[in-house]
């Protein structure tokens, strides 16, 4: 009891995949979209540029559990980047929304994968780290993070980009 007590933080995710479950349930994701479509400048690549941001910038700072798949991109980016491509390119057949909910999902994974890495209590810079040394290279985490910088610069600008050319590909296959 004791222990459970001074650990109860613990709790805290049984608590949070409920309240999700629920907030699904009475109408998040319709209300995200609705949202999306009362914006006259949201587009589908501005939303998931901003999206990409965001997770680079959360995850670089050691916070890459408060967005996820399952907790932020299922329940309100997709939806919201569905509602963007849909009052900027009209009505998409299943094959287009289905690419716009993956590109939604790719760009989670992109910001978290290039922005964790800036991060310098992150197991993968352990691991680098490590690997490295035995190749007689000793750095820092410190170093490593820094040198993470610029790759994660650069996969924002080359995902930004694609994000781009996925919407201007839309526009050209729109009815």
């Amino acid at each position: 009891g004791k222990a459970f007590n001074d650990n109860r933080i613990i709790a805290v995710v049984w608590i949070v995949l409920p309240v999700i479950g629920s907030l699904e349930r009475f109408g998040l994701q319709q209300r995200s979209a609705s949202l999306i479509r009362s914006l006259k400048g949201a587009t589908l690549s501005r939303l998931l540029t901003g999206y990409l941001a965001y997770r680079q910038a959360v995850s670089a700072v050691g916070l890459h559990s408060t967005a996820g798949h399952a907790q932020t991109v299922r329940p309100l980016v997709a939806p919201m980047a569905l509602a963007a491509a849909e009052r900027e390119h009209g009505t998409l057949t299943g094959e287009q929304a289905d690419a716009v909910k993956a590109m939604a999902a790719a760009t989670d994974n992109v910001g978290l994968f290039f922005g964790e890495d800036i991060f310098i209590a992150i197991g993968s810079i352990v691991l680098i780290q490590q690997t490295l040394k035995t190749y007689g290279f000793d750095l820092t985490p410190f170093q490593l993070a820094v040198w993470a910088i610029p790759t994660a610069i650069a996969a924002f600008l080359i995902h930004a980009a694609r994000l781009r050319l996925f919407s201007a590909r839309l526009r050209r296959s729109a009815p």
